[in-house]
């Protein structure tokens, strides 16, 4: 009998426990529901025109040109500010070509604050030095100066695209975009041969491939007329640039050229949960929060911005980077032709300081792989969700600006009460390493922000890898924030 009770009172004491662990603990759940064909259904259609948006545009330039259309589609006009705004107008502007605001206009006084979404749209990469095209070994090759955070060794032996704009001296813009089609030729870095690269093996990861060996072969081929003619490898190619395009090794100088993985977005996975390409960092986030703005339907309170910036991957300097003023006076313009009025100094402050922003930016999905570089407790996992970082940063938080409780509060219980799951994470243990994002900037301005986006494993390489369950709710989650944050 005493055993018995004994047995009764542990049943109730672990009833006990669960109760209390069901109330008082939190963990993030993978999201993933293979009963749910419909939804499955909906990621994966809604990932087909994400693919596409990422092939067609693999630089700032060309999502900018792939977004404005995207927008016009879809009834957004551009911003005329000499024109009055009303509620439910669709609007857009595009920021030298490289980066674009877009906004639906709400019902609420705009001098209450906007709900805006903010990303980047530049990636890592390559981009070619000012005088770049030189002759060396009967082979033509392009110098480069890589842009932002890579691992040189990534970009060798792999093929290679080249994009960008050449402006001639009549001020005509010649658009390049060489090694995305099938009948393209593409570009390459030449790697040491295994054979002979035992020195080479020997160096740290950092130093096996050094900047000024990120050299880009583009032909081989001299112009006609003997061994005579001086630099005659170089003369051919420069020749038939000249013939296909229209410029010269002068208008080179002034161009903005970039090298880019000429391999396409691709599902991956025999089950194909995840998509990898190039550039998800971060135009997974700057897509899924475009087509949030272009989906809203009903009439909104607030109103709905997305920005997407230029630079963020050198530190967001520059006219079209986040810290340029350029993108608060848009939005204070966009207030005047709302209020149909010249608003004072201080009521467009007060307009900028009651807006509310996500800044989009995608966060690091821990990698069994490689387990000893995360905090499991701490780090983002692929398939569960949009994640949220309070703070980014390096060295103890340096440049971030690690959003306030009362905020990171408040956006958690809007998505808690829309039912759509989140989770949270860190870029890795605390003196790994770091990183940065434009919530800092935007904190600068007065914006209540916190970074949340996409996880994403093998970031910065030529193929980064995101869950496509990922993909899609975070763009449930941008729409819910236009919709209801604060509404």
């Amino acid at each position: 009998m005493t055993e018995v009770n004994q047995d009764v009172k542990g049943d109730e004491a672990k009833k006990r426990a669960e109760e209390v662990r069901k109330n008082l603990t939190f963990s993030f759940k993978n999201l993933w529901n293979p009963e749910n064909q419909d939804e499955i259904n909906a990621i994966m259609d809604f990932c087909e025109d994400y693919k596409v948006a990422l092939d067609e545009g693999k630089t700032e330039r060309e999502f900018v040109d792939y977004s404005v259309e995207l927008l016009k589609v879809n009834g957004f006009k551009a911003f005329d500010p000499s024109e009055s705004l009303k509620p439910g107008d669709r609007i857009y502007e595009s920021i030298h070509g490289k980066a674009v605001m877009a906004a639906v206009i709400g019902t609420a006084d705009p001098l209450k604050g906007f709900n805006l979404v903010g990303a980047h749209i530049d990636s890592p990469r390559i981009d070619l030095k000012t005088n770049p095209v030189y002759e060396a070994s009967d082979m033509v090759l392009l110098k480069t100066h890589y842009y932002g955070g890579i691992k040189k060794y990534q970009w060798v032996a792999q093929p290679l695209a080249i994009h960008g704009v050449v402006i001639l001296k009549n001020n005509e813009t010649i658009k390049l975009r060489i090694g995305e089609d099938p009948s393209d030729p593409v570009f390459t870095i030449t790697d040491l041969l295994v054979h002979l690269a035992a020195d080479q093996m020997q160096k740290k990861a950092s130093e096996v491939v050094t900047g000024e060996e990120l050299n880009v072969l583009v032909g081989g081929i001299p112009f006609p007329g003997g061994e005579d003619i001086k630099e005659r490898f170089k003369l051919g190619i420069l020749h038939l640039l000249y013939q296909q395009y229209g410029f010269t090794e002068r208008d080179l100088v002034t161009a903005e050229i970039e090298v880019v993985p000429a391999t396409r977005a691709r599902c991956v996975g025999f089950d194909r949960a995840f998509i990898g390409g190039y550039g998800q960092d971060d135009r997974v986030c700057a897509y899924t929060a475009l087509r949030a703005l272009i989906d809203l339907k009903k009439p909104l309170k607030r109103t709905a911005l997305v920005v997407l910036y230029d630079k963020e991957e050198i530190g967001s300097g520059g006219i079209t980077g986040a810290r340029s003023q350029l993108f608060p006076s848009v939005q204070k313009r966009m207030v005047r032709s709302i209020l149909g009025r010249e608003p004072s100094a201080i009521e467009l402050q007060d307009s900028i300081e009651c807006s509310t922003m996500l800044s989009s930016d995608v966060a690091a999905a821990f990698d069994p792989t490689f387990p000893s570089v995360f905090d499991p407790l701490n780090s983002s996992y692929a398939g569960r969700g949009i994640a949220f970082a309070k703070y980014t940063g390096r060295g103890g938080k340096g440049g971030t600006s690690d959003a306030n409780a009362e905020y990171f509060s408040e956006v958690t219980r809007l998505f808690d009460e829309c039912g759509i799951p989140w989770q949270v994470g860190e870029l890795g243990k605390v003196d790994q390493g770091g990183g940065g994002t434009v919530a800092i900037f935007q904190a600068d301005f007065g914006i209540s922000v916190i970074d949340c986006g996409v996880p994403v494993l093998s970031m910065h390489s030529c193929f980064e890898i995101a869950s496509k369950i990922d993909i899609y709710m975070t763009y449930i989650a941008y729409k819910a924030f236009f919709e209801k944050m604060r509404a």
